[in-house]
Order: C-alpha cells, then sequence, then structure tokens
C-alpha cells in the first residue's frame, strides 16, 4: 500500500526503541527514555534540530528485558511507527532520563539498518497515507462493509458512556469527523488490550486485515461491558454511570481507557494503580517498595483489613511530589520590591532572602537553608514567611508547633499501628504538591516532651542539612529529600530551643520596631486594612499621624504592633457606629421631607461630617484615659532607686530596682520572684560595695564604714508577679544601692544594664537593641551599657542613637561616675562633702 503521493516521511529515520507500549498510528503517548542510545538521540536529534523533519523518528517497540542495557543492539521489529515529538521534558531525578510527547503519524517497514551507534539510524519504507483524506471518500465492497460494523460497533461502545462528561461527547464527535480507514488504530490504542494484541494490529499493513483484527477486540470490550452491567442489575437510569473514561490521550493529542468509576474490577483497578506507581517519578528504593506493595495487594482479598491500609499506603505515595517541584523566581529587584511592600523594616530578614536569590542565581542545585526567625510577638515573623514564599514563587505551608509534644507528629506513626498516619512534614508536601516548597515552622521554642517522645528531637533530622536529602517517615518508611524545602522556624526566645536543634540553624534576631517605625507600620498597612475590615473608605475616617504616635506611646507598650492593631480596629468600631447612625438618620430625614414637607425634629443629631477625624479628644473618648502615664521622675525623688533594663519575650522593658535600710543584724531580703542569677548579682553587689566602702565613702546609719554592720538591707524589684533572672541587671543593683548608702539620688533620666564580677568589672549582656528601644520609648535619655556590647550599637537606628547619649563602661568606677550628677565621689571627698552637695 506505498503510495508516492501525499506527505512522506525522511526515508532515513532515527529509531527509538521502546518497551513502554505499542505506539499506533493517530494515537499521542508519552514515552520515558532513560537508556544510552535512546538519550543520545534526544540530544543529538531533538533538542539540536530545527526543522520539522528533525523531530520526526521511528519509534520501534522492544520486547527485550527494559533493565538489560546491553552494548550490543536488540534485534529490530521490522515494522514501526513514525512519530512527531512533540515535547520533550528532561529531569535529573531519581537518574537522568527524558520524558517525550510522541504523535503517531504512520508506519514504516525497516530496509537497513545504517548503524547502531551512538542510536540506530536505518533506511525505511513509508506504509501508510498521510495526505488528508477527501470528504466523501467512501469504501467499497467487502471493505465498505467491514468498516461499516466497525463504526457501529464503536458508536456503541461510545453510547454505553455517560455523554454528559465532556471527553465523551468529544470523543463521539471524533468518530464522525474521523475517517474511517484511521478508526482501528485510534479505537485500538483507546480500549484496553494488551501489547501483544496491539503490536498484531501494528503489523497489519493491509487495511481490511486490520479491521479484522480490531474488530473482535472492541466486541469483547462491549460484551465484558454487558455483562457486568448484567450481573450489577443497575437500574436503567444508573448504567450510564457505570463507566468513567480515564484521561490519557486522545487522537490527535488524546487518549482513552475504559474503567469503572467507584467500583471497578480488581484487575483494572491495580492496572491503574500500578501505572500511577510508575509515573509518580520515585527513586529506585521507594519504586521497589511500592512495587512490591503492589504485588502483595493483587494476590490480597479485598475482605482483609489489611488491603485498605496497603492501598491508603500505596496512594500516599503516589500522591506525594517525588520529582515535581515550583520553579524559582529569581528576579532580585522584583523581589525587594515585593518584599518592601509587603513589610517595613525587617531589612536583616530581607537582606538574608536576598543573598538566597542572588546564590541561587549563580548555582542551581542549592540546598534550602534552615533560617530562625527569634523575636518578640506581633513583629512580623510568621508573616515574613509567607511573603518569602510569595517572593520566590514557591508554595507555602504553615506547621503550628505550639504545645506538639509527640514526636510522632512529626515522624509519623508506623504501619503496624492501628489508625497510623503520615507525619506533618510529610502531610504538608502532599497539601503543597511541590517538593520545594517554603515550610514554615511556627512557634518551635513551644514544643513539649511526654512519654510519647521529644519532637524537637525528631526535628534534628529534618532541619540538617546534611540528613535531610533522606528523611524517613515512619509511615512511608523509605527515604524522602528535603534538601530543596526551604524551612523557616518562628520562636519567641532561644532559651527553650535545645542546643542541638539551635545549633542546626541559622538564627536571625528580629527585634522591636521603634515609634517611628511603628507610625509608619500604621499609616502603610494596619491602617488600610482595618478600614477594610470594617468596611471604611479614607473618606469617611482619618487618623492623623499625632493621633498614632499618642496611641503608640500612651495606649501600647510592645515590641510589635498587634496591640496598636487593635487600638486602631477599637476606633473603626467606633467611627462605624456614627456612620451607621448618619446613614439611618439621612433616611429618616429624607423619609420625612416626602411626607410632611419639612427636615426632621431640631433635637435630633445631624449627620456626621465626613471624614471624621480622630484627635486626642476624639481618642480619649474612644479609648478612655491614657494606660501608660511615664513614671520614671516621679519613681526617682529617693536615694535608693535606680532604672535597669530587661530583656524578655515581648521585647525590652525598663526595670526599677528599689533598696531600703533598717537596723538590724546585716541581713540582706531580696524580694520579686527572683531567680538564682539575679539573686547571686545582688550578693556581688554587696561584697564589691562592701570591700570598697571606703573607697566611696559609703557608711551605714550610724556612720560605720561597713554599710552593712547594724543594717538590714531589703532589695526590692517591682511587678512582684513577673518571675525575673538573668544577670544583666548587676550595674542596676550597684547603683542602687551605692546611691542608697551614699545618700545621693539617682539621675532621672539615665538607665543602665550589664553583667558584674566580683573584682568590678562590667561584662557583656544581650538583647542590647530591644533595651535600648525600652529606653527611648520610656523617655529616657543615657544609656549605660558594657564597653564591649559597643558593637550591638550599630543595630539600632541612626535618628535613636542621635536622640540617646551612650555611655559605654568597662568597670563600676565608670558606671558610677555615669549614673549621678557630677560624678561619684571620689576617695578624697569627705562625707560631709557629700551632705553638702546633697
Amino acid at each position: 500500500m506505498s503510495t508516492n503521493s501525499g506527505i512522506q516521511i525522511p526515508s532515513r529515520l532515527p529509531l527509538l526503541l521502546t518497551h513502554e507500549g505499542v505506539l499506533l498510528p493517530g494515537s499521542t503517548t508519552r514515552i520515558s527514555v532513560d537508556s544510552a542510545r535512546n538519550m543520545q538521540l534526544v540530544k543529538s536529534r531533538l533538542l539540536k534540530g530545527t526543522s520539522l523533519k528533525s523531530t520526526i523518528i521511528g519509534v520501534i517497540p522492544n520486547t527485550k528485558d527494559p533493565e538489560h542495557d546491553s552494548e550490543e543492539l536488540p534485534s529490530l521489529h521490522s515494522i514501526g511507527t513514525a512519530g512527531l515529538a512533540v515535547q520533550v521534558v528532561g529531569s535529573n531525578w531519581p537518574k537522568p532520563h527524558y520524558t517525550l510527547l510522541i504523535t503517531g503519524l504512520c508506519r514504516f517497514r525497516v530496509l537497513q539498518l545504517l548503524r547502531e551507534r551512538p542510536f540506530p539510524v536505518a533506511v525505511v519504507e513509508q506504509l501508510d497515507r498521510l495526505e488528508q483524506y477527501t470528504e466523501g471518500e467512501q469504501l467499497d465492497g467487502e471493505l465498505g462493509e467491514l468498516s461499516q460494523r466497525f463504526y457501529q460497533a464503536a458508536v456503541q461502545l461510545v453510547g454505553m458512556l455517560d455523554m454528559s462528561v465532556p471527553v465523551v461527547a468529544k470523543l463521539r464527535r471524533l468518530l464522525d469527523s474521523l475517517p474511517k480507514e484511521t478508526l482501528p488504530d485510534v479505537l485500538a490504542s483507546m480500549i484496553r488490550t494488551s501489547n501483544t494484541e496491539k503490536l498484531q494490529v501494528l503489523d497489519a499493513i493491509n487495511l481490511e486485515e486490520r479491521f479484522k483484527k480490531t474488530l473482535p477486540m472492541l466486541t469483547r470490550q462491549i460484551e465484558g461491558l454487558k455483562l457486568l452491567q448484567k450481573t450489577r442489575k443497575l437500574r436503567p437510569d444508573d448504567d450510564k454511570r457505570v463507566l468513567a473514561i480515564r484521561k490519557g490521550g486522545v487522537f490527535p493529542g488524546r487518549q482513552f481507557s475504559l474503567e469503572e468509576d467507584g467500583e471497578d474490577e480488581d484487575g483494572d483497578d491495580m492496572a491503574v494503580l500500578e501505572r500511577k506507581v510508575k509515573e509518580a517519578g520515585m527513586p529506585e528504593p521507594a519504586l521497589r517498595v511500592c512495587l512490591k506493595e503492589l504485588k502483595r495487594l493483587k494476590k490480597m482479598p479485598q475482605s482483609m483489613p489489611e488491603y485498605a491500609l496497603t492501598r491508603n499506603y500505596l496512594e500516599l505515595m503516589v500522591e506525594l511530589p517525588w520529582s515535581k517541584s515550583s520553579t524559582d523566581c529569581l528576579d532580585i529587584r522584583a523581589a525587594r520590591v515585593l518584599l518592601d511592600n509587603d513589610h517595613y523594616a525587617l531589612e536583616k530578614l530581607k537582606r538574608r532572602v536576598l543573598e538566597y536569590l542572588a546564590v541561587r542565581q549563580l548555582k542551581s542545585a542549592l540546598k534550602g537553608p534552615i533560617l530562625c526567625f527569634v523575636g518578640p510577638p506581633g513583629v512580623g515573623k510568621t508573616s515574613v514567611g509567607r511573603s518569602i514564599a510569595r517572593t520566590l514563587g514557591r508554595e507555602f505551608h504553615r506547621i503550628a508547633l505550639g504545645g506538639v509534644c509527640d514526636q510522632s507528629d512529626i515522624r509519623g506513626h508506623r504501619r503496624t499501628y492501628v489508625g497510623s498516619m503520615p507525619g506533618r512534614i510529610i502531610n504538608g508536601l502532599k497539601t503543597v504538591g511541590v517538593n520545594n516548597p517554603v515550610f514554615l515552622l511556627d512557634e518551635v521554642d513551644k514544643l513539649g516532651k511526654s512519654l510519647q517522645g521529644d519532637p524537637a528531637a525528631a526535628l534534628l533530622e529534618v532541619l540538617d542539612p546534611e540528613q535531610n536529602h533522606s528523611f524517613t517517615d515512619h509511615y512511608l518508611n523509605v527515604a524522602f529529600d528535603l534538601s530543596q524545602v526551604l524551612f523557616i522556624a518562628t520562636a519567641n526566645t532561644t532559651a527553650t530551643i535545645p542546643p542541638a536543634l539551635l545549633d542546626r540553624m541559622e538564627v536571625l534576631q528580629v527585634p522591636g520596631y521603634t515609634q517611628e517605625e511603628k507610625v509608619e507600620i500604621a499609616h502603610r498597612h494596619l491602617i488600610p486594612h482595618q478600614l477594610e475590615q470594617h468596611g471604611l473608605t479614607p473618606q469617611q475616617l482619618q487618623i492623623p499621624q499625632d493621633t498614632t504616635q499618642e496611641i503608640i506611646s500612651k495606649y501600647t507598650r510592645e515590641a510589635g504592633v498587634r496591640s496598636l492593631e487593635r487600638k486602631i480596629g477599637a476606633i473603626c468600631r467606633a467611627v462605624a457606629v456614627k456612620v451607621a447612625e448618619g446613614h439611618k438618620l439621612s433616611k429618616i430625614e429624607s423619609s420625612s421631607q416626602v411626607q410632611e414637607g419639612k427636615g426632621v425634629d431640631s433635637e435630633m443629631a445631624a449627620p456626621p461630617e465626613m471624614p471624621i477625624v480622630i484627635d486626642l479628644v476624639a481618642l480619649k473618648d474612644i479609648l478612655g484615659p491614657q494606660v501608660f502615664e511615664m513614671e520614671v521622675s516621679e519613681r526617682l525623688t529617693l536615694p535608693g532607686v535606680a532604672i535597669g533594663l530587661a530583656w524578655t519575650p515581648l521585647g525590652g522593658e525598663i526595670m526599677f530596682v528599689e533598696a531600703s535600710r533598717m537596723e538590724g543584724e546585716g541581713q540582706l531580703t531580696l524580694t520579686g520572684q527572683l531567680g538564682d542569677v539575679m539573686k547571686e548579682s545582688a550578693h556581688l553587689a554587696i561584697t564589691w560595695l562592701r570591700s570598697n566602702a571606703k573607697t566611696y565613702q559609703l557608711t551605714n546609719i550610724a556612720g560605720c564604714a561597713d554599710p552593712l554592720e547594724g543594717n538590714d538591707i531589703h532589695l526590692h524589684f517591682p511587678a512582684g508577679a513577673v518571675t525575673k533572672d538573668g544577670p544583666s541587671a548587676g550595674v542596676t543593683i550597684v547603683t542602687c544601692l551605692a546611691s542608697l548608702f551614699s545618700g545621693r539620688l539617682v539621675r532621672s533620666d539615665v538607665a543602665m544594664t550589664g553583667e558584674i564580677t566580683l573584682r568590678g568589672l562590667v561584662l557583656p549582656v544581650g538583647g542590647i537593641k530591644d533595651k535600648v528601644l525600652a529606653a527611648h520609648r520610656a523617655g529616657l535619655r543615657r544609656v549605660i551599657l558594657p564597653k564591649r556590647n559597643e558593637k550591638d550599637l550599630e543595630e539600632i537606628p541612626s535618628h535613636i542613637r542621635a536622640e540617646l547619649d551612650f555611655i559605654t563602661a568597662g568597670s563600676l568606677d565608670e558606671v558610677l561616675n555615669a549614673a549621678f550628677d557630677g560624678g561619684f565621689p571620689a576617695a578624697s571627698m569627705t562625707h560631709p562633702q557629700i551632705a553638702s552637695k546633697l
């Protein structure tokens, strides 16, 4: 049936040997290419070719063992299909391979093999026509009768399907539009047939023989469906819902298989599951486990409880994104704009994200970093993680770890347990559907521990870049690669994170916001968000910056902005009441004018003028009296009071230290729920002052050189309901006691922090930025810091540094000189001179 007219394929074709099925003319299928010869063909012919002819290849069925890739070329089947490579997709996981989308064009016969290496090329003879069939062309004689019977059987088969399904309706239209000569190949590629039967259809060069080979297959499929309907005694209105069409690739770009919907035959169901397992792109160890479980499942009765467990396991395995990943957006300029629009300040976090993007541009195979954002509540740690995912163009998944006390939440349960399920890491990957999402591990510092194990220990493997490429969930019991996942953990403090877990993460401190930053955040983000949430517009409500600053300083005292947002929400609710009342009054006035010809009663309030501007008077009416008063100067009116700086998980705070003495036996009393470290700091301060009492002319009530002789000292830290601990109060305790023993007042505008030693040295402490911001919020103007913390001042905004006077001290002598007006008295100053100064 060779012809010299019409469209011709090249006389020389490169040959692709496939073991995944038989490609018939008119059908489209995906072929996986991983052997050396086939890989070389794709690289040399398809990827480098520029013309249409370079994308036409010969597809030869290979009946040899697919795992056997020997140097010797196997014997070739004499008949093949010329195909057009529509799409080529490459992947390196689990090993280098290509996936080709090929549409069959026509049959050919191999006449002569020209070469075997690097890929086979042969001289071929075209066996089918490729020209367009003219409308109205009819087949006559026995061939015409055979083609008509075949067409009627095909229509009957399609009629047994649900025509409301779009692909079924499209298939019905294709039967009417396709030439009858093409129907045997198209239908043979759609119905369930073995590769041997498809090979017989491929070898049927004569059209009449092709019809005779395919018609029994079509009839067998119809009879099987009829028998299935009869045995199940379906209702007449349900029989068309029995079968569904599984999408494959139908001519010219799609193919269909017939299977049951819901209650499939066991053989068909197993075949579908097996196909999904092979197409899931699993690594070799996971694929071997799945095929072994599938083999067991085929031999297992459905009534066994283990059948459902094994089936659920296999379905989870095929749903996991073993080789599916999203493409990163590597435009650094666009990423910078997006981050700046989403968040104000937080420069350190933004810089780290841009650094990751820059390295990804230079090195594509980069492991995902393990970041840990540590900072007080309300500073935007979680929202920054969401913005990072949007910036990278990745999927985002949040895992809340607060209160988790079972390691199975991370690693999953073993399948031997009833109700077993995978851990939250694997579940998250199943949810997002890609293997490189952004995972936010929220509140990692609040993990618990119980008899069920330690989840923090289970996270060690997840958050270790050297180990998480083979993370093994107890439920899966096979390794899954987490190296491409970008993990971001959030915490309020690192004190409760186990050291081994903290060592695996790159800690980025997220300190609190300054007052100016809060004003900007309020007007850029919080106020527009609250207006939208309450159905208001800027034409109805305006909050000036002076009002916002008043809310921040007098109604909130926090490192973040959550309380600020709540206060703005309270203002919006109060304004919403006024706006709603104004609408009602407007309607009443309009109705009254229509019915009575006059306006409303003069006693009725007029609608409010728009926009409603919230000034300081309106702010007090809505939010009530000021919550936080600046009481610093009132607290420092007597000797024996000093101001320290403390760090808490909620941000920095100022802390008053008060001391009093009375006649007694030289005892020291400490109150205020102090921890052991702070108690030791108090004893250190007393010891240092007693040893230097002569130097600084410190005496007791009776004027004795030992301040404790005949006196009892009571040291108190207000806010007694709050537990306090840490070494940074050492310099504050020394200053407080020095003020008490000398009778001099500490400057009312100074705050201090630092650890002390028995020899009077001042050691560095942490949380400097949070502490300095707390001093600035409280209106203090001088801050005494350890000299070795001078480097931390670079993290403080320049406008804050300009408003504060920083004193760096290396010893307690320098601290005392800076804390008192005129410096602390030297040894030459006598006690009467001190009294005269007072």
